[in-house]
């Protein structure tokens, strides 16, 4: 049988290369081998933060073109608008009658979310991993690819479910499993290699976003943090900005990081971040061309995000369903 697997990415604004190498391009490979995927825009999540919300449409688009310019295919997967599948948020209310407030008091994502906007902190923000869980349980999936970040919350989809399952004494909902994203393909910030490459850093050289032209790309190469020792080896806990950025080189060139170092063993810094934002420049360009092409007709992506929705709607329709006779709901 073909496994199934289902993620997404929230439409917080361009998608960068920490996005590509730790997700999307894994999940390119995962579809290539023939599972069959669901990627969503999750525009639901996207508002358990302050927003632009007159620019989220817009976002939405951005984040559809971007996906298919990385090598989703429409032809092989499900691109699909999370707020379009009502069942989601109907799901999620449901999965809350099951859920031990204990749980949600251990997600350590909201608090360290919840810490920059202290008080002001939203509802949505705390109960955000229950419509997380619904995203994942409507489509039965297989495998969840997540990055070490999100390893406690697909736990908690798992508890979840089990919870269902324990107390309705039915089997409805299928554990999912992770697929960890392998430690080289977390890319971290080019000012603070401590902290993962975010869509929401205030500094935009902390990120190689896909839409950034040559000259850009350059310009933040060499401005990227690294340190005062001038030879090019990794070690990860007392230089991990270099470290970083040899890793970045790794993963792209498909090369191991024992080989980034040999080759550049006697060459300076400046001639490795040269040839790495010429690597980078190769790689991103042509995605970012296709991403500018997609945009100046949209028809395609509207067409593919119909699509989508339809297929995530017969799918997810038919597990509430299914979740709706168990409780008891008409």
């Amino acid at each position: 049988m073909t496994s199934r697997l289902l993620s997404g990415i929230q439409p917080t604004g361009v998608l960068h290369l920490g996005n590509y190498l730790g997700a999307i391009r894994h999940w390119t490979q995962l579809i290539n081998r023939g599972s069959e995927a669901f990627i969503f825009i999750a525009d639901l999540h996207a508002m358990t933060v302050p927003q632009k919300f007159e620019t989220l449409h817009d976002r939405v688009i951005l984040t559809a073109a971007t996906y298919i310019a990385c090598g989703l295919s429409p032809e092989k997967c499900h691109i699909f608008i999370q707020s379009n599948i009502a069942e989601h948020t109907e799901l999620a209310w449901i999965l809350s009658c099951f859920t031990a407030t204990g749980w949600m008091n251990r997600m350590t994502q909201f608090k360290e979310k919840s810490s920059k906007f202290k008080e002001k902190s939203s509802v949505g923000l705390y109960i955000y991993p229950i419509l997380q869980a619904a995203d994942i349980l409507l489509y039965k999936p297989d495998y969840v690819p997540v990055g070490q970040d999100q390893k406690q919350h697909l736990e908690l989809t798992r508890d979840i479910a089990e919870s269902f399952n324990r107390i309705t004494q039915k089997k409805i909902f299928k554990l999912p499993n992770p697929l960890i994203v392998k430690s080289s393909a977390r890319i971290k910030s080019l000012r603070e290699g401590s902290k993962k490459m975010s869509k929401s850093d205030d500094s935009d050289y902390s990120r190689i976003n896909l839409d950034d032209s040559a000259e850009i790309i350059q310009m933040k190469l060499q401005k990227a943090k690294s340190d005062s020792i001038e030879k090019i080896y990794y070690d990860e806990d007392s230089r991990p900005e270099i470290s970083n950025l040899i890793n970045i080189f790794a993963t792209l060139s498909n090369k191991t990081i024992v080989e980034i170092e040999q080759e550049y063993q006697n060459k300076k810094i400046s001639a490795f971040k040269k040839d790495l934002a010429e690597l980078i420049i190769a790689v991103l360009l042509p995605i970012s061309q296709k991403i500018k092409n997609l945009l100046q007709d949209k028809s395609y992506i509207i067409e593919t995000l119909t699509k989508g929705n339809k297929k995530a709607k017969e799918i997810a329709s038919s597990t509430l369903q299914e979740v709706k006779d168990t409780v008891g709901l008409l």
